[in-house]
């Protein structure tokens, strides 16, 4: 059996490290500081980019090797990483100065779906779950949203998981033209004393998610059962995306300041990669939307 191992990446230190993807064609990983407003990227070398953004970003989705869909707390946005330049698509918020948005994944036919969140208002739902389609049309599909985290999809692309920030994982029944249905409560963090965050599945079905509430990152069978919980060297892990060559990689980023709470830990922040765990994760599709020019 694979000895488990979790490794910390270099010296990086995020403030709000989040929406770790990995892009198979180009075998880099991307993820974002939401709070400072960064894009990073980086290489199967070692090789570190970063690009600043003019404002916090939730999620990003890679269109190219050159291009990606930026969820920025201005709205959606083409980013083109050779320029650096943002051609603003829309911004559904912008007379909502208190929300921001969040995490954000492709379905399995490249449509970018990515959620809002109220900055600092916890209390009440703020938010929304947005559907960004291949010709760029904008379709609200959840209000009910506190903090939009977490999304992803089952391997056939079926259901939709998505946190809507109560500590529990919702499931529905998906379809890339049509709206949620069958919405169902999944998993119930607080009965296991904790909460989740960003997510990812394997192949086999399995969800896996930082467990934000207890510094872990758990495994959740397709019945909803919580099957593994593996602890973390830092207190605030964020998000999960598998990755690597072999696609056997999990990838973790963490928290040192979210806005909301903070970690002196000295690797709060950190980009995290654990091996050894037997899953094999399955390639994000790419966005399908075509940037201007």
């Amino acid at each position: 059996m694979t000895t488990l191992t979790i490794e910390r990446i270099g010296q990086i230190k995020n403030q709000l490290g989040e929406g770790p993807i990995w892009d198979a064609p180009s075998q880099r990983l991307f993820w974002v500081d939401s709070l400072q407003g960064q894009i990073n990227r980086l290489s199967l070398d070692g090789s570190l980019v970063s690009w600043p953004m003019p404002c916090m970003i939730g999620s990003l989705a890679i269109l190219s090797d050159t291009a990606a869909m930026v969820a920025l707390q201005s709205g959606f946005h083409f980013f083109d990483f050779e320029s650096g330049s943002l051609t603003a698509i829309t911004d559904p918020e912008a007379d909502q100065p208190e929300t921001r948005f969040n995490d954000g994944k492709t379905d399995r036919i490249g449509n970018f779906l990515a959620g809002s969140m109220g900055i600092k208002v916890r209390d009440r739902a703020l938010g929304c779950l947005y559907r960004v389609h291949q010709d760029a049309h904008l379709e609200p599909l959840e209000t009910d949203v506190i903090v939009a985290n977490g999304p992803c999809f089952s391997p056939d692309g079926a259901t939709f998981y998505f946190n809507d920030g109560r500590r529990r994982i919702l499931a529905y029944d998906y379809d890339p033209t049509g709206p949620l249905t069958n919405k169902r409560v999944f998993f119930e963090g607080a009965a296991f004393d904790t909460g989740s965050d960003g997510a990812t599945v394997d192949q086999d079905g399995n969800l896996w998610v930082a467990l934000i509430g207890s510094g872990e990152v758990g495994c959740i069978d397709p019945k909803g059962r919580l099957i593994r919980r593996i602890p973390m060297p830092v207190s605030l892990p964020s998000s999960v995306m598998f990755g690597g060559p072999a696609m056997d990689e999990l990838f973790v980023t963490s928290i040192s300041n979210s806005g909301n709470r903070t970690s002196d830990e000295p690797a709060a922040g950190g980009l995290f990669k654990i091996t050894g765990t037997g899953a094999t994760g399955i390639a994000e599709t790419r966005a399908t939307m075509s940037p201007p020019g």
